[in-house]
């Protein structure tokens, strides 16, 4: 029988602990896992929200949901709301906004509602998100995606959480010692490399030297083992994606009985974004900007006038927008910030996280070289990187704004050629699956579509209407979604009741 092999996790936080407890929970005592975190170092939790795919990760980790929104104060989140993305407020208040919602639009027939949708009257339809989907409706009224006792990460419409980062960890911490993980806490001062350049072990100040087949390196933006030992730079994409800055802060709520958005609030700025998430006790609101576009005093002054008082402490959170290219590398591999951060938008960090340690477990080779699958490992996150970029650029090209950030996010020379190509195509046909192979992709071809047409893209079909005959039944399933909708609206609990009645100890599971 082969020798049992060993990973060793550098780095505690969201990354590492997601990352352990996986590992554990995949490998079933087949692999040892070893976590090493310093106590000195805090978690950077930039966002504090996730996308759906954080309920599977939670699930396959066997953590109860009810018991995960209590101690993480945690709360759902259905979506994105945009808010002054496409043009800045007029003079007169008049203001744009709209959702990225997680539901995937109804289907109608092989073609879908959306060609209908955009052969209908553009001064008199419905918002793309509010005509093809219940949620849009559901979310904005601060009802909640599920009913009690519908079933751990179960329900009627898509979700997500919102939640504080550091309760998360230790919620995801104590269940990865549960599974086997072994926890030890120091600080690492050094990284002992072989003749061939691999890892050879790395030195602590609480437990001398440590040694293991596969190094994970999920010691953050300082990237100790990937970047400081192994020198694999970092690719900028500072030239495609502009924001490296953030203020982050915590609000408490006006009242205890405030209602709580069910989605991340994002408001555009003259050099960036702000966002608001809605946690059990608090608004989490931070800040981003573009420091070639903004100074650091007038972002504060941003943030200061959103939240309408100078009273809160706010962390600055310096970054740069990239990634790097070989991210397993002999016997060392990374994962989350210590791999890349493109920016806050969208809950990507969290997404790549969980994609990232999702192939490791299934490619880690339980025998032989342990950098076996590093070529392949580094050709699929790289691409997944490629395809987040464009995803996230989609947010900013399509702005109407005047101001210089925005006018440079839509200069040509500033969107990926794949971006490009693809908005010319779009210009005649809405985004299809066919656009995107599935296992690069973090989001699905739907998700471009509430983007593009939230920010009110044209797609002409005019000369294309005899190919979608069925008007009349889409008329038909546009008003029923509307029924539904607010159905949902009057059925599901409030956001907050819901909340409420879970940490009063209403289970979800039934």
């Amino acid at each position: 029988m082969a020798e049992k092999r060993e990973v060793l996790v550098v780095g505690g936080g969201t990354a590492g602990w997601i990352t352990a407890a996986y590992l554990a929970r995949f490998f079933e005592g087949r692999v040892g896992v070893t976590l090493l975190e310093s106590p000195e170092i805090g978690i950077i939790g930039v966002g504090e929200g996730a996308f759906p795919t954080i309920r599977n990760t939670l699930k396959f980790l066997g953590i109860d949901e009810s018991h995960f929104i209590r101690a993480a104060s945690a709360t759902f989140k259905q979506g994105i709301r945009f808010d002054d993305w496409l043009h800045a407020p007029a003079s007169d208040g008049t203001r744009h906004h709209y959702l990225h919602p997680f539901e995937a639009p109804f289907q109608a027939e092989a073609s879908g509602l959306v060609p209908y949708w955009l052969l209908q009257d553009e001064a008199t339809r419905a918002p793309f998100a509010e005509a093809v989907t219940i949620q849009n409706r559901v979310a904005e009224a601060q009802r909640a995606p599920k009913r009690s006792g519908e079933g751990d990460y179960a329900g009627p419409l898509n979700y997500a959480y919102h939640f504080d980062a550091a309760r998360l960890a230790e919620v995801i911490a104590a269940r990865a010692v549960e599974l086997g993980v072994r926890h030890l806490a120091g600080r690492l001062t050094h990284v002992e490399l072989a003749e061939d350049g691999s890892v050879a072990g790395v030195v602590t100040d609480a437990h001398g030297a440590l040694a293991a087949d596969l190094y994970i390196d999920c010691s953050g933006f300082r990237a100790e083992l990937i970047g400081n030992a192994l020198g694999v730079p970092l690719k900028s994409v500072k030239h495609l994606l502009f924001t490296d800055r953030a203020l982050a802060c915590k609000i408490p709520y006006d009242r205890p009985d405030a209602p709580i958005a069910s989605f991340t609030i994002a408001t555009a700025h003259a050099a960036g974004w702000t966002w608001d998430i809605g946690l059990q006790g608090a608004r989490g609101i931070g800040c981003v900007w573009s420091s070639a576009h903004m100074s650091d005093e007038d972002a504060a002054a941003v943030l200061r006038d959103y939240v309408g008082h100078d009273a809160f402490a706010a962390r600055m959170i310096p970054f740069e927008p990239g990634y790097r290219e070989a991210q397993w590398v002999k016997n060392c591999v990374a994962v989350g910030l210590s791999g890349g951060f493109l920016e806050p938008l969208e809950s990507t960090g969290v997404v790549l996280i969980e994609a990232a340690v999702a192939m490791i477990a299934e490619l880690f080779p339980l025998g032989g070289p342990a950098d076996a699958p590093a070529a392949r490992f580094n050709q699929l996150i790289a691409a997944r990187y490629e395809s987040i970029i464009n995803f996230l650029k989609l947010h900013y090209c399509l702005s109407r704004r005047s101001e210089p950030f925005w006018r440079d996010n839509a200069d040509p020379a500033s969107i990926p050629p794949a971006l490009q190509a693809l908005l010319g195509e779009w210009r005649r046909r809405p985004p299809s699956r066919f656009d995107f192979l599935l296992d690069l992709e973090s989001f699905a071809f739907f998700n471009y579509q509430y983007i593009l047409y939230g920010m009110e893209f044209r797609t002409d079909l005019s000369g294309s209407r005899g190919d979608f005959p069925a008007m009349a039944a889409a008329e038909k399933l546009f008003a029923r979604i509307r029924g539904f909708g607010e159905r949902a609206t009057a059925d599901l609990p409030s956001h907050r009741t819901l909340i409420r009645q879970i940490n009063e100890g209403l289970s979800l599971a039934g």
